[in-house]
């Protein structure tokens, strides 16, 4: 059995397990000169905001596998408001980054422009230069998130979404930016419209995802979609929808012209796909990474959730992304849902490894 061991901080794990998990030397922090285009074509691939997933572990692993910016969970400008001044501490967790997180982007989500204006300000006085930008949530298709005006329910109320736009960027220092989605429903798109006024009101780039928001995550994303953003406005667009692997990082920027690209579900087990989609833009062949990286990222990962205080629970996802396509796959996702310390992933890893080893693998 695996002995309990001395707390590790987040820096430290990384540099223990970087190399082992073909993982970068170093975070690179978010371009800091030049107009929002030439640093999001510099950043270039994006950890896109993803709720239950974008932890701080989680943009550890993005960042120093290559995404040049992360962004957090969404967070809700209502969860600040009634949080006070020394309250709201789950909101805040969502919030405020880690070290060695050099920056982040906060993604807020809401329905009332003076909550927003209260969050902009909060959120840029507590992190300061740390802050990259901040991003305004139009795109989500949740239900529970939509039914109360919020999310790509303001896709149908433009005028609100302009207020909201507003009052962020009259507090904020930093850009402020809009996520939305093509449209709200089948039929003719809204994005293209929709991205005109929020630029109008202020907005540094528009974030669009290449489905309607009644598909959910069904279907296929329609890049075409996202080109058609690209033409109707001045300025940077950001792609995101069905960016799964390196080559459709790499495609999405080709084939729509945007500055930059959002990767969310293809960075499942996957934090890497930063690293080789940029390698593909510039001729070079991504690191092979097999199932001893995969491994060592999978502990990487678990021991970066316990470093920063994270629910042990979300590796139990983490080992279904992570075990993707090795040996003994199905096996080793079971027995991880019977783990709850980090000694008990910890003794699944060794076992693993024991048994890649002796097959030869």
């Amino acid at each position: 059995m695996t002995e309990p061991m001395d707390p590790q901080t987040p820096a430290e794990v990384l540099d223990e397990f970087s190399p082992a998990a073909a993982l970068g030397e170093k975070i690179c922090p978010f371009p800091g000169e030049g107009d929002l285009r030439s640093r999001l074509e510099a950043a270039r691939y994006l950890m896109a905001p993803m709720a239950g997933v974008t932890d701080a572990a989680y943009r550890l692993m993005a960042r120093r596998a290559g995404a040049g910016l992360a962004y957090t969970e969404m967070v809700s400008v209502a969860g600040i408001h009634y949080g006070g001044e020394t309250g709201g501490q789950k909101t805040w967790e969502l919030v405020l980054p880690h070290d060695p997180e050099p920056d982040i982007a906060v993604q807020l989500f809401g329905s009332k422009p003076e909550q927003f204006r209260e969050a902009a300000s909060r959120v840029q006085e507590r992190l300061q230069g740390r802050l990259a930008l901040i991003d305004i949530n139009m795109a989500c298709p949740v239900p529970k998130v939509t039914r109360k005006g919020e999310g790509s329910a303001l896709l149908d109320d433009p005028a609100l979404a302009v207020e909201i736009v507003r009052a962020c960027v009259e507090e904020a220092d930093v850009p402020v930016t809009c996520k939305i989605r093509r449209s709200r429903k089948p039929g003719p798109e809204q994005a293209p419209d929709f991205a005109r006024e929020m630029e109008q009101a202020g907005a540094s780039a528009i974030a669009v995802h290449g489905r309607t928001a009644s598909q959910l995550y069904r279907g296929q994303a329609d890049w075409d979609a996202v080109r058609h953003v690209v033409e109707a406005v001045d300025v940077p667009v950001i792609g995101s929808g069905d960016v799964l692997d390196a080559h459709a990082a790499s495609d999405m920027r080709a084939a729509t012209g945007v500055a930059a690209v959002m990767v969310a579900r293809g960075s499942y087990g996957n934090p890497w796909i930063f690293s080789a989609a940029r390698a593909l833009d510039e001729g070079r062949e991504p690191v092979h990474v097999g199932p001893a990286e995969r491994l060592a990222a999978f502990e990487c990962h678990v021991r970066l959730l316990a470093a920063t205080g994270a629910h042990l629970a979300r590796a139990r996802s983490l080992a279904g992304w992570y075990f993707k396509g090795m040996p003994y796959a199905a096996e080793w996702r079971n027995r991880a849902m019977a783990c709850v310390t980090l000694e008990d992933y910890l003794a699944l890893v060794q076992v693993l490894r024991e048994r890649l080893s002796a097959a030869g693998r």
